[in-house]
């Protein structure tokens, strides 16, 4: 239960039980549903135009409103870009102070306004039509000079809002997110984005370090790549690891190409066993023909065979065979990726 200490608020006189109180919030909950539903009508001739006109822009996806509407289309630019189609934000109000040598005709402009009659956003459209780029309007209403300026005008049934007093933009700007996500999202299947895209344009997340993270990348190389000849003794294996911090060790013939994988939970097995003589081959209690990684191999395939097979360390070998290097389990899980 939450409980609020009410400082700082003045109920008296405004009759709100909470009763009233739960009734306000359903109804901008249904008003706000229904503004999302409604967008359904936009889907048809002019919606098809505008996708038309979004998969041929050359250049730039530039969105632009005032207020509510601009914090609207800001989103819709970051959503635009990261699925596909380059685009960014340009205020209006600054646009007419300089900005809009950032427009050129190559680009088409996405314009958010509920309205339609936003003074800040209709004295950008001259220069919109001077360098000839194209323009839709995502507006509410059809007879604003927006849409009547506009090459494309995505109308929405928008005619209440959910604030009380039909004042603060809710239902209108609901509506407009909606509709400039499935704009995005239209775009992204029609380009075929796929995974490995969304990875390119998100390396920070976890996706993109699942998708873009080889085994090269993360690998144990150089005097930190354990090896040692088949026919080196237990001890001197032990010795080698030691010393590249790890707890295994490829094993090599005399070309240098890889027949083994010794590893501490082998040394344990052999001493189990009342066995101590450290001077015996290593040859004798290595793994033969031991799982192996590529160094292109995507960080998570790898991880996917040390988890199926319960081990915790991989060679890494070139199209030799030749082990180029080494990857541990908390390589791959310390870089943010799991399975």
């Amino acid at each position: 239960m939450v409980q609020g200490s009410g400082r700082g608020v003045s109920t008296s006189g405004a009759g709100l039980n909470d009763e009233k109180l739960l009734n306000a919030a359903r109804r901008v909950i249904r008003m706000e549903t229904e503004a999302v539903a409604s967008v359904d009508r936009t889907i048809g001739p002019e919606f098809l135009s505008a996708i038309r006109m979004l998969l041929g822009c050359s250049d730039r996806v530039i969105t632009t409103g005032m207020g509510k509407a601009g914090l609207i289309a800001k989103k819709a630019a970051a959503t635009f870009a990261s699925t596909g189609t380059p685009s960014f934000f340009v205020h209006p109000a600054e646009a007419v102070h300089g900005d809009l040598g950032m427009i050129t005709g190559d680009d088409v402009i996405v314009a958010f306004s509920h309205r339609g009659q936003t003074e800040e956003v209709l004295r950008i459209i001259p220069y919109i039509r001077h360098v000839k780029a194209g323009l839709i309007a995502v507006t509410s209403n059809s007879d604003s000079e927006l849409a009547k300026n506009s090459d494309v005008a995505l109308v929405l049934p928008i005619e209440e809002e959910a604030c009380p007093m039909n004042l603060a933009p809710t239902s209108s700007t609901t509506a407009m997110l909606a509709l400039s996500d499935t704009l995005a999202l239209v775009l992204l299947e029609a380009r075929g984005f796929g995974p490995q895209d969304y990875a390119l344009r998100h390396p920070g997340g976890s996706l993109g370090r699942k998708l873009l993270t080889k085994v090269a990348d993360l690998m144990h190389r150089g005097e930190e790549n354990p090896i040692v000849k088949e026919d080196s003794p237990v001890q001197d294996a032990l010795f080698v690891m030691t010393r590249s911090k790890l707890a295994a060790t490829s094993v090599v013939d005399e070309t240098g190409k890889l027949v083994g994988f010794f590893a501490d939970g082998d040394l344990r097995r052999y001493l189990n066993r009342g066995e101590n003589d450290l001077r015996i081959p290593v040859s004798k209690l290595m793994t033969r023909d031991p799982k192996v990684a590529r160094p292109d191999m995507m960080a998570v395939k790898a991880l996917e065979i040390l988890e199926a097979f319960k081990i915790i360390e991989l060679p890494v070998v070139d199209e030799d065979h030749r082990p180029i290097g080494m990857i541990h389990l908390h390589d791959i899980t310390r870089a943010g990726i799991v399975l």
